[in-house]
């Protein structure tokens, strides 16, 4: 759901250091909102301060955000804690294959860009004759 920013509300929260937040704007701002906040349905942010704080740097009005309803207390203080506890950051090796696969896709090399070329003339005889 879209909301406008300057409808939510920030109770206390648990962080207190939203550490540097210019690499998450630059995600942002290439990628957009790739998870949405959370909020109760009264608009308090449940999950996600360091994306609205980004979203606000950046100059945004507005923010995807899931809202949970009937929560108590207890339960919306869970999800904070749980949402910013239950991260896994990638290893060094999954980061190192993650950057390779994105070097290959980036910059193919000649054998690779000779199956996509037939790889694509065969998709579109198949839409031809599929069509007729």
């Amino acid at each position: 759901m879209l909301v406008q920013i300057k409808d939510i509300k920030i109770k206390k929260r648990v962080r207190k250091d939203l550490g540097n937040l210019e690499d998450l704007k630059d995600s942002m701002r290439i990628y957009g909102l790739m998870n949405p906040i959370t909020l109760n349905s009264r608009y308090e942010l449940i999950a996600g301060e360091r994306r609205l704080q980004s979203a606000i740097q950046l100059g945004w009005t507005s923010i995807n955000a899931n809202i949970i309803d009937n929560l108590s207390e207890v339960d919306q203080l869970e999800m904070e804690i749980e949402e910013n506890n239950q991260r896994k950051e990638f290893t060094n090796a999954e980061l190192l294959e993650g950057y390779k696969r994105l070097q290959r896709l980036r910059n193919p090399n000649i054998f690779y860009k000779i199956y996509l070329f037939f790889k694509h003339l065969f998709e579109k005889i198949a839409d031809y004759f599929h069509n007729k």
